[in-house]
């Protein structure tokens, strides 16, 4: 049980950065790890904020093109401030997720440089295998976010262009015209949504990581 709570207490100094440096160096090392951590809950929080206003969005949408619509002018104004959101939120993501790569490679990169200077060689080896394990799976959100940025971009290009063709021909013909292309548009929201979970499924492996599974 002591081995197990050394263990545990020696993995926790070495993730926050506040093992026994020279000068400054434990301070620096627990920024670095306050702000990769920092940005897991950003891109986490984000995706998952973006994902139930798309859904939010679509409804809008929906209510919008459906037939015999009494009111097409306040249906129109609530999709188009729901799609405002779902537009800023997507632009979160992307940029979190960004930033999440840097900040990270950053974290690792002078993890590995201070990791070279304990002297005591269980504390070395921990460190190194806590590091690398990190890392890979740190690298799988960057992997897997590859695939976010073009379906959401895609997604949002038909989304934007079907409030352009109804701000010019908002009327009950003209929302006919366009109904099958919204039609299209909430089987493609299925595809954003799929390119998100493997992001998800990977932050959720981070978290297990660092918190045992809790946020």
């Amino acid at each position: 049980m002591k081995l197990r709570n050394h263990t545990l207490f020696f993995s926790t100094m070495l993730l926050l950065g506040t093992a026994a440096f020279l000068g400054g160096c434990a301070t620096t090392g627990m920024d670095r790890s306050v702000k990769a951590s920092n940005s897991i809950r950003e891109v986490d929080g984000d995706i998952r904020k973006m994902v139930v206003q798309s859904d939010v969005t679509a409804s809008s949408l929906d209510a919008l093109v459906k037939a015999g619509q009494p009111d097409l002018k306040k249906s129109f104004d609530a999709y188009s401030d729901n799609l405002a959101k779902f537009d800023s939120d997507g632009e979160r993501v992307l940029k979190h997720v960004e930033e999440m790569k840097l900040r990270s490679k950053e974290y690792f990169s002078e993890w590995e440089k201070q990791g070279d200077a304990y002297t005591n060689p269980q504390i070395r080896e921990l460190s190194e295998e806590r590091r690398n394990k990190l890392a890979e799976v740190y690298a799988k959100v960057h992997t897997a976010g590859g695939g976010i940025k073009g379906a959401y971009l895609a997604y949002l290009a038909d989304l934007k262009e079907i409030q352009t063709y109804l701000s010019n021909d908002l009327t009950p013909k003209g929302v006919e015209a366009i109904a099958p292309v919204a039609n299209k548009t909430f089987r493609d929201l299925d595809g954003l949504k799929i390119s998100l979970q493997p992001v998800l499924a990977a932050l959720d492996e981070i978290n297990a990581e660092l918190y045992g599974g809790k946020k």
